[in-house]
């Protein structure tokens, strides 16, 4: 669970961020739900380039924006290297199915319907009805499935069923009635993931980890029938599996190359079969020979082994993350999505970096948490700046911008981890952020001032803290249940927020001045005050009016920022201002506000170090789940007039092999597509290996 997805993407647009001149904004088509007032049909595309004739922003719909990122430095690389990255960037891309059937078990059904419907239908694409036909499909793809990929709420077609028929006649095309009423009806498996402790996790999630029958409360007593009491190295229980009803009660149909997803998965194993062959070093080589048998086998043993060797192996200058990763998508922590990011090291950002995890002893010794929850000894961390070659599955198109793994404790405890930031992800979001949102809701121009000079670096500076420190640091108590036992559907929440503390924390502290890190106090200044501004306001534009909260990031934000509020109000640490009509949270005492954020470090680290859940439970409910409705309001109707989208996502460059007469590899060249529909189409005909239904 440690991935860093959101943060960026939630602030880029927040600031007015100086990085040479903007570019200019020249919308070519824009269409707008006037009817209606709404905006989920809305799509614009820009024409305009940068200075270097780049275009970084291609389109607008609903509420994203679509973005490139370029390859710096590509043409340095040996042919070796390239190979290697168009070796793994194909395992990557063979696996993308795999994303849309976890997500929801009609999603593969519905996705080859609508692109079927674009590939055929001759009929009239100029109208309101195709519009909103083409962009219900481009949100689809963008989140992997008919759930939006941050709020998880299903989407809603502004086309009525007769027209999704009339299309579906025209071209031939069969689609089930039971995936229609998933489009169409509004309360059919509405929540892709939910959070709410009031229900059952799983009847109310319309993720596919398990089988639709399956409760909460079965699954929880499956696991713990299974799990070692008292083991200090457990294996991941749960990863790579769909939980089913079967002939004698529930049983895992594993993710592997003769189990659930095979077709894909042998697929996937075809090229890193083929990575292996120019890997850079034997390390590389073994940890990848090590990924190949797990996707044989579906042992966990075999994916800790694995994990080991991929850990420890930091020489070389290519690295990326392939296979069940991340936990947010089950209600339940255990099960991890298919992701793929392939990375290429900055050699000068990380070296200028280094120097973090070059100190994590320090930054641990002098945490604010409890002695007895300090690690002695914090292992192997690395970490560098990378440039992303290409992504897929839950990173792609919305994309992490730093990421530390593995996420078993002991294996991070006892041999290490790693950590990156991804470097032209950053820039490219930087290159096409929006302006306004930060005039528009900053009190001071001081405040505005901060923001312009130091957000950049601050930006930078909170990713490397979360990633490198934080989610290295602390230790659970001996006896202890891993955090998806003990704390359960708060586990992620918690842990983002103890995260982002230990950022914040050493954001406002000298060391980093004296390290060469910051030139002053002012970033963290700049830092605090941007984060209390979207913990408290601007992360809302994200909700649709009388939503709570359920993404566990967007809780963690709002739970820090409001735990924060509170705590200090005696002392006005933060205050709430009212001017013109319109509401700010504003940041009067920053080294309080360090101390808040230290005490509130340390009570979350109890939690996790103690498996505290009735205590995670009350601080995630209490701070991080209601929304104030009149704020939310205002928020909306502040930032509407803005017309900057609050999320953004990444079309891939294209890695095009050139061969010689024989056919063999001779170089690999970069394309830079700026069509999102071209490239999406593409991928359905080049990466379609599972079939609709698993």
């Amino acid at each position: 669970m440690n991935i860093l997805k959101y943060a960026l993407i939630s602030t880029v647009s927040l600031v007015i961020i100086s990085c040479g001149e903007a570019p200019k904004k020249e919308a070519k088509v824009e269409t707008v739900a006037e009817e209606t007032n709404s905006m989920s049909w809305y799509t614009e595309e820009y024409t305009e380039k940068d200075d270097d004739g780049f275009r970084w922003k291609t389109e607008r719909f609903a509420d994203i924006k679509i973005v490139k990122y370029q390859i710096p430095s590509w043409d340095k690389l040996s042919i070796d290297q390239k190979k290697l990255v168009y070796f793994l960037s194909q395992a990557g891309y063979s696996g993308r199915d795999i994303i849309w059937d976890q997500n929801y078990r009609h999603n593969l059904k519905i996705r080859r319907a609508l692109e079927n419907i674009i590939s055929t239908y001759s009929g009239d694409k100029t109208s309101d009805d195709w519009t909103k036909f083409m962009v219900y499909t481009k949100r689809m793809w963008f989140a992997n499935g008919i759930h939006h990929h941050y709020s998880m709420d299903k989407f809603n077609p502004d086309f009525s069923k007769e027209y999704l028929a009339t299309l579906l006649d025209e071209t031939k095309t069969e689609l089930s009635e039971e995936a229609i009423d998933a489009i169409m009806d509004p309360a059919k498996d509405n929540k892709k993931v939910s959070l709410d402790s009031n229900k059952d996790l799983l009847l109310a999630s319309a993720s596919n980890f398990y089988g639709p029958d399956v409760t909460e409360k079965e699954a929880v007593a499956y696991y713990k029938g299974i799990m070692k009491e008292g083991d200090k190295e457990p294996i991941s229980y749960g990863l790579n599996s769909q939980l089913v009803r079967g002939e004698n009660g529930l049983e895992e149909k594993v993710w592997k190359v003769d189990g659930m997803y095979g077709e894909a998965i042998k697929e996937i194993i075809g090229w890193l079969e083929k990575a292996v062959t120019v890997a850079e070093n034997e390390g590389q080589g073994n940890a990848l020979k090590l990924l190949i048998e797990y996707y044989q086998t579906g042992s966990l043993e075999k994916w800790d082994e694995y994990n080991i060797a991929w850990a420890s192996s930091i020489d070389g200058d290519i690295d990326y993350i392939n296979s069940f990763i991340e936990v947010y998508n089950d209600p339940l922590g255990y099960r991890g999505s298919y992701e793929t990011i392939i990375q290429i090291n900055d050699f000068e950002a990380s070296e200028r970096m280094s120097i973090l995890s070059e100190n994590c002893q320090y930054f641990e010794d002098n945490s604010s948490i409890m002695d007895e929850h300090k690690k002695k000894n914090v292992v192997g961390v690395s970490y560098k700046v990378v440039n992303v070659a290409a992504e897929a599955g839950d990173a792609s198109p919305s994309t992490p911008i730093g990421v530390n793994l593995p996420n078993a404790n002991w294996i991070r405890a006892a041999h290490g981890s790693k950590s990156v930031s991804l470097g032209n992800i950053v820039a490219a979001y930087e290159h096409a952020g929006g302006k306004g949102i930060l005039a528009e809701f900053a009190y001071t121009e001081d405040e505005i001032t901060r923001a312009e000079a130091h957000d950049e670096v601050g930006e930078k500076m909170h990713t490397a803290l979360h990633e490198v420190i934080g989610h290295a640091s602390g230790q659970i108590n001996e006896g202890i249940g891993t955090p998806k036992e003990t704390l359960k559907n708060y586990a992620s929440t918690l842990e983002e927020a103890r995260a982002d503390l230990v950022g914040l924390y050493y954001l406002y502290d000298n060391k980093l001045i004296e390290m060469g890190l910051i030139e002053s106090l002012e970033v963290g200044m700049a830092q605090y005050e941007s984060y209390i501004r979207n913990g408290m306001m601007l992360q809302l534009r994200r909700l649709e009016p009388g939503a709570i909260i359920e993404e566990a990031h967007m809780r963690n934000r709002q739970l820090v920022a409001a735990w924060a509020f509170e705590k200090g109000e005696a002392d006005s640490v933060i205050t709430k201002e009212v001017k013109d009509g319109k509401t700010y949270f504003v940041v009067n005492d920053f080294p309080k506000l360090r101390v808040l954020f230290g005490d509130l470090l340390k009570e979350i680290q109890r939690i996790k170090s103690e498996g505290d859940y009735e205590a995670g439970k009350a601080l995630v409910e209490n701070y991080g789940v209601q929304v104030d409705q009149a704020i939310h309001a205002e928020v909306l109707e502040r930032t509407a007039k803005l017309n900057i989208a609050p999320y953004g996502g990444f079309i891939n460059p294209k890695l095009v092999p050139e061969m010689d007469e024989a056919g063999k590899i001779i170089n690999i060249n970069v394309e830079y597509p700026d069509d999102f529909e071209t490239q999406m189409m593409d991928y359905a005909k080049n990466y379609s290996f599972l079939p609709s239904v698993n």
